[in-house]
């Protein structure tokens, strides 16, 4: 807390005066003006509000000019301020945030106090010391403990090879299923600081279920709306996808490990005489390793985000006229999102939160 009536008649006086020379730069006056409110008494916080400023700022204002004199407020060469920790307490809090690794800047700042008794009054200073540190505000990702880098790894070799060793009657699709539900996926937006910001939620429980293919070369999709997503479901998609490529030798399909893509059904369905599909199979747990995976996320982000449809029938002619129609018209633009540029994710890459 900054005590007021800590400046002289002649101080206050020449602060005045540079405040109100019109021939000052107008961040001269602005600092020479913070000085008098705080003469006055108002605090760091309410003249930062008043100057759309920073509190951490204005108290810098004030250091400067307590330690410096007025010619301070009308010096910017600026090389930043001194940390008001120690180089042995910045390696302790950096320590203990890789430790701990705490979820809010609150609850380190709090640390901070209790620790060493320094007070972060503004988030901006907490949160600048933490990047000068080499520390960031980051989400985990999602990893399933059972992915296994070697069978990653082994899948990727044979599709390679697949795509190798295509002939020029062979083409490859990626499928899977998916089940968006009639609602409205709300996602961050950039808006004006002072105006509030939402979307219409419609109360639909309806779902809508897709078993659909993608061709990666040509943005070619096959998508089957469906009842029940199952055996069946999965031969009347392998039906339409040899219907659409009726001159290819070699259909070579990659799908997921769903119990309906194993059906003894489809089995059956494969093995009779002049079938052209040839499945493949992701390994287990590997979402990313399913080229569709990304046609859905793609398909969300254009038609389901920060999007609210009346009725369902809207809601499933918006999806399928994407996936069916826009997607292949315009795959120039969209195919570098869905692609075929496979990783290996391995959990032990990752500090597993507990």
């Amino acid at each position: 807390m900054i005590k007021p009536g800590f400046l002289s008649s002649s101080e206050r006086c020449a602060l005045i005066d540079l405040a109100r020379y019109g021939l000052a730069l107008h961040r001269e006056a602005r600092r020479a003006n913070a000085i008098v409110l705080l003469d006055d008494g108002m605090t760091c916080d309410a003249i930062a509000r008043v100057l759309l400023m920073d509190g951490d700022t204005i108290r810098e204002w004030y250091r400067l000019y307590r330690t410096h004199g007025i010619d301070s407020l009308t010096n910017f060469h600026y090389q930043g301020t001194a940390c008001r920790l120690s180089d042995d307490q910045c390696a302790q809090l950096k320590g203990w945030v890789e430790q701990t690794l705490p979820r809010t800047s609150g609850e380190i700042g709090q640390w901070i106090a209790t620790k060493f008794d320094i007070v972060y009054e503004q988030r901006g200073g907490l949160t600048a010391l933490l990047h000068r540190l080499g520390l960031e505000y980051r989400k985990p990702d999602t990893v399933s403990s059972k992915m296994d880098p070697k069978k990653q790894g082994k899948f990727i070799e044979d599709y390679n090879h697949v795509m190798n060793g295509l002939g020029a009657n062979d083409v490859v699709l990626f499928g899977d299923a998916m089940h968006p539900t009639h609602a409205v996926r709300p996602v961050g937006c950039w808006g004006p600081k002072e105006i509030k910001v939402a979307v219409e939620q419609n109360s639909g429980r309806q779902r809508l279920n897709i078993h659909g293919a993608i061709d990666l070369e040509t943005g070619k999709t096959c998508m089957l709306e469906v009842d029940t997503v199952n055996a069946i479901s999965t031969i009347m998609l392998l039906t339409a996808i040899e219907a659409m490529y009726p001159t290819m030798r070699v259909i070579h399909l990659f799908l997921d490990n769903a119990r309906y893509h194993h059906a003894r059904q489809v089995r059956a369905w494969l093995s009779q005489p002049g079938r052209r599909i040839k499945l493949h199979f992701v390994p287990p747990y590997c979402p990313h390793l399913n080229s569709i995976e990304r046609l859905w996320g793609v398909m969300h982000k254009n038609v389901t985000h920060n999007k609210c449809y009346e009725t369902f029938a809207a809601f499933k002619a918006a999806i399928l006229t994407f996936l069916c129609d826009r997607i292949p018209k315009d795959w120039a633009e969209f195919c570098d999102q869905i692609s075929d540029c496979f990783r290996i994710i391995a959990p032990a890459d990752f500090r597993i939160l507990k």
